[in-house]
């Protein structure tokens, strides 16, 4: 290296790919923490190429509402990532959140460094351990991510454009205060 050289400054961002459910409450969960840097709302690991809503919706396309997060490990820890999102959904549902049910609300966690395989599944093994979710199995499917395609723009940061609208007021409002009762270190500063 020489004087003249700069030396690069620019954090190095990780990205995992969370399905909870609905995409709009994983989405708004996310873009609330400090050193989530993006979360676009999407449709992860199906077959069908560039996928409507309306498809993904239908169940047969095998995709699931999922969100890509780009985060800053520096300053947000994927343990702390994950701490968030197994508080903010039911991982013991198969294919269903609350009163969204279909293999597209399924749990997944879709990893692009290979290094966050191994450490996802020691923190699933460790709720188990601790009987987090007592006798009730922790059915959250860890892959590779195949693909992503993001969703419509109207999907993209809906909690925050809607806080109005019916389903943001009695599904994700819950979920974000509880975010703030119990993360609330770990919560981005509001303009």
């Amino acid at each position: 290296m020489h004087a003249e050289d700069p030396i690069d400054t620019a954090p190095m961002l990780e990205t995992i790919t969370l399905a909870g459910g609905c995409f709009w409450c994983v989405e708004a969960a996310m873009l609330a923490l400090d050193g989530v840097l993006e979360a676009t709302s999407g449709y992860a690991q199906g077959h069908v190429e560039q996928p409507t809503y309306e498809q993904v919706c239908g169940g047969r396309t095998g995709h699931a509402e999922a969100v890509r997060v780009r985060f800053d490990p520096s300053r947000l820890s994927l343990r702390r990532l994950l701490d968030v999102f197994f508080t903010i959904h039911d991982p013991t549902t198969l294919n269903r959140q609350g009163a969204d049910v279909g293999p597209q609300y399924r749990s997944g966690i879709y990893f692009e460094q290979p290094q966050h395989r191994a450490a996802v599944l020691e923190y699933l093994q460790e709720l188990r351990n601790e009987g987090v979710y007592g006798s009730q199995p922790i059915v959250t499917e860890v892959e590779p991510l195949r693909v992503f395609w993001p969703a419509e723009p109207y999907h993209q940061r809906y909690f925050e454009q809607h806080p109005e609208q019916g389903y943001c007021q009695v599904v994700i409002a819950p979920k974000m205060a509880k975010l703030r009762r119990n993360f609330a270190g770990q919560l981005a500063q509001q303009d």
